[in-house]
């Protein structure tokens, strides 16, 4: 008889968790017609169960029921909106349930106790089976976590895509900053020239200021890689526009050279900070089929604000168009007060209810969603479970082939972008467009419909990233990029005859061809081939080679055509571009439409080069 009762407690269980997860099924639906069949759905559940138990088990499960009555006030029920969290909020009634029946029925034996076991079991089982699809566990701050995955009311209102254009809007702006401060010598240098003013104009003090801006930008890379770990992605952006600001005010207000050089410093100083910040934010912070788009939107910000440098230069003295400059880090102070932090950043650090907070947020609660966020929290979990590692140990874990492989491929693509001339032309437009047009145009209007060009085929290059592969994109960028540069040396070299207009056209297609793959794509891809644990530390490295591969160019653009003369300079340009693109062909990975935790992988996994990743 003993085993014969048991095996009915046994079996009202089961018809317990049975009808409570048949019932739970359909609270989703219920939730949609906005209606509110929590609390009905857990009591049914559980009454059913009630009639088919046996007398001496009434009480008990009578108790739980009253308990769960008294708990589930309508306040607490609207944290309640799907099964999952109806499961949570059952386990944690039923187990609060065990203690009071105790203590009512105080004569409670050895095998009750084990009856009750038995019973806690079973559901805990349930709660986990429904937690596991997903990606979600029932430990610690994991159950604030799920309780988030019903509150979807912002969602409706507001789509992930328009959450996701204003969390890059601030990052952007930042960047449209860094076009101003490199184009900005373009229109300094000429009014320094023809003016008398106290700052000196002779080559060489032109060049250095030109390239003080470049100087600091690659320390700025190695610094922005701690600082973005440290403090966070946002946080770092809004360190950033500190100086940045004081830059702008130090240009403005120069009266003599060693002002104007330290408000170089500083604005080349942040353009260093934000050069491998921005990527890495807008690449945790979006999604895969948008991500390329924000990401090329980065080169489109530089050039719209070298564009907007130029233009404003050549109506306005340099001193106002230093203080017009200085009124967009205070634009993008405000923006950022309305973005959250990057939800990859706030997991890494323990922030287990922020991250997924600002994930929803930013994401919405679709399935792709939460299966990219079961891949950060579980790439979290694998992280904590790994032993602390001594300083040895972290100097030996930069060799990863997750860390070395992507290095390497994004400070030679960087470097070919840097060498094949595209910021010596952005810095010295005027006198390359006097060196290689001659007196048949006007200079400016030269210049103005060369920045016209960079930024149509920026907005361009936002569309194609979107809907082409990064490789296709590299080779023919990088391909027509070298034939403009040697078809333009040629024509220096000949100098035919009334064809004042074909270097023009050779600078035009230099730009096209520059604007849609070499200059973008190592951005975009910054932000997507590193490890997470490891991102900061390899886009600040990589970011930092292209910056001093910046301070050469710039620094030695202006000798090189006075010394070696504009064919030499023009040819070496076109010749790097095509070695660059050569080589990465054979190295290139192709992350179009793809995860940063499956990027991550594959190269972990050895398989990071050629069209496989």
């Amino acid at each position: 008889m003993g085993e014969d009762l048991s095996e009915k407690k046994g079996d009202s269980l089961a018809i317990v968790n049975e009808a409570f997860c048949t019932e739970t099924e359909n609270i989703q639906d219920g939730v949609d017609k906005n209606e509110n069949p929590r609390q009905d759905a857990v009591s049914e559940a559980i009454n059913s169960a009630i009639e088919q138990e046996n007398n001496d088990r009434r009480s008990d499960i009578l108790t739980v029921i009253k308990n769960m009555h008294k708990t589930n006030s309508r306040q607490d029920m609207k944290n309640y909106e799907d099964k999952q969290s109806i499961h949570e909020f059952v386990s944690e009634t039923l187990k609060n349930s065990n203690s009071q029946v105790e203590i009512k029925n105080g004569d409670i034996n050895k095998r009750d106790d084990k009856r009750n076991s038995r019973r806690m079991s079973n559901y805990l089982h349930n709660i986990q089976m429904t937690n596991s699809s997903l990606g979600l566990t029932l430990n610690g701050a994991d159950k604030k976590d799920n309780n988030l995955l019903g509150d979807s009311k912002t969602v409706a209102r507001f789509s992930p895509l328009w959450k996701q254009t204003l969390a890059s809007s601030a990052p952007i702006l930042l960047t449209f900053v860094t076009g101003l401060t490199s184009g900005y010598s373009a229109i300094l240098l000429p009014q320094l020239k023809n003016g008398t003013g106290p700052i000196p104009s002779d080559e060489d003090t032109t060049s250095w200021i030109a390239a003080m801006a470049a100087l600091p930008m690659a320390p700025g890379c190695l610094v922005s890689g701690w600082m973005m770990e440290k403090f966070g992605r946002r946080t770092s952006q809004y360190i950033t526009c500190v100086p940045l600001l004081l830059g702008w005010i130090f240009i403005a207000c120069s009266y003599n050279l060693g002002l104007m050089l330290i408000g170089r410093f500083f604005t080349g100083l942040c353009a260093g900070l934000l050069g491998p910040l921005i990527p890495v934010y807008i690449g945790e912070t979006t999604e895969p089929k948008y991500r390329g788009f924000f990401l090329a939107s980065v080169s489109l910000a530089i050039a719209l604000g070298i564009l907007v440098a130029h233009t404003i230069g050549t109506f306005m003295t340099w001193q106002w168009t230093a203080i017009i400059c200085g009124t967009f880090p205070v634009l993008a102070i405000l923006l950022l007060t309305f973005i959250p932090e990057s939800p990859v950043w706030l997991v890494a650090q323990g922030r287990l209810e922020d991250g997924i907070k600002a994930f929803y947020w930013l994401r919405g609660y679709g399935d792709d969603a939460k299966m990219e966020l079961k891949g950060i929290l579980d790439s979290k979990k694998s992280a904590d479970n790994e032993p602390q590692m001594s300083l040895k140990e972290k100097l030996i874990s930069l060799k990863r082939p997750e860390l070395i492989k992507p290095l390497f491929i994004m400070i030679l693509f960087f470097m070919t972008c840097q060498f094949s001339g595209v910021n010596a032309v952005a810095f010295y437009s005027i006198e390359i467009v006097e060196k290689a047009v001659g007196k048949g145009i006007d200079h400016y209007l030269a210049m103005l419909i060369i920045d016209s060009l960079r930024v149509v085929m920026s907005i361009v290059a936002c569309v194609i990233c979107k809907q082409y592969g990064r490789r296709p994109l590299c080779f023919i960028s990088g391909i027509w990029t070298a034939m403009s540069m040697v078809g333009l040396s040629m024509f220096l070299y000949y100098k035919p005859e009334n064809m004042s207009w074909l270097p023009l056209i050779c600078l035009m297609f230099y730009i096209c061809a520059i604007s849609i793959g070499l200059v973008p794509l190592p951005w975009i891809m910054c932000g997507e081939v590193f490890p997470s644990r490891l991102r900061g530390l390899g886009s600040g490295i990589s970011s930092a080679t292209t910056f001093v591969a910046f301070f050469i160019v710039v620094k030695t653009a202006p000798g090189m055509m006075t010394n070696f003369g504009e064919v030499v300079t023009f040819l070496t340009y076109g010749v790097i571009a095509l070695i660059g693109t050569t080589v990465m062909y054979f190295i290139l990975p192709e992350t179009k439409g793809k995860s940063l935790q499956e990027i991550e992988e594959r190269f972990r996994n050895g398989r990071a080069t050629g069209p496989k990743v």
